[in-house]
């Protein structure tokens, strides 16, 4: 039995989202190692500071398995067909919250383009449509500004400060909390994010 939505291929344009794969190995680690300063900063850590690195191979199992079990839509970001990054939903919670969380990265040389807004309008209709959910939910570090400019361009709630979130970079960080409801979207998040781009293009 599969899980609500999962495993799918979206796409708009040139970017597309789709399952994280094994054979994804070799462009993924490139994409990484030559990202590694601009994504420490604002990736999580584990708090303890001997826990041995996570191979990508057990990665991918991983998130397969989240999958499966209905907690987590692992997708890379492709962009004209080529690895790019990645949006995770995470946290999928059923029941009377219906909600999750949604993390995402790109390749610094493709950033401003408008892939991850792109993108994470993409993933947030599919959570609202046939994944099922109520509520999504973006945690960013204040000091992001990048990050933070793609809640604003999609029209994300601000729900203040929620201290000492996640482990990132080797402390405890403070995040802001955005979030959309499935009701403030009635059209979807793709179709307005297609119309902001037309009013300022």
């Amino acid at each position: 039995m599969t899980a609500p939505g999962w495993p799918a291929e979206l796409d708009e344009g040139p970017v597309g989202l789709r399952p994280l794969r094994r054979r994804d190995a070799e462009a993924w680690r490139e994409l990484r190692s030559r990202n590694a300063r601009w994504l420490v900063p604002w990736e999580a850590t584990a708090p303890d500071p001997g826990s041995p690195p996570i191979s990508f191979a057990a990665t991918v199992r991983f998130l397969r398995a989240e999958a499966r079990a209905g907690r987590a839509l692992p997708f890379v970001v492709t962009y004209d067909g080529v690895l790019v990054g990645q949006v995770t939903v995470s946290g999928i919670t059923r029941g009377s919250l219906c909600s999750a969380q949604v993390g995402y990265w790109v390749d610094s040389a493709m950033a401003g383009r408008g892939i991850i807004p792109t993108a994470v309008a993409m993933v947030v209709d599919h959570c609202f449509g046939p994944v099922g959910l109520h509520r999504v939910e973006i945690n960013i570090r204040p000091e992001n500004a990048a990050s933070l400019r793609v809640v604003e361009k999609l029209g994300f709630r601000d729900e203040g400060v929620r201290r000492r979130l996640l482990h990132i970079d080797g402390d405890w960080r403070d995040h802001r909390s955005f979030a959309l409801l499935r009701e403030e979207v009635p059209g979807g998040l793709r179709s307005r994010w297609r119309a902001v781009r037309q009013s300022s293009g």
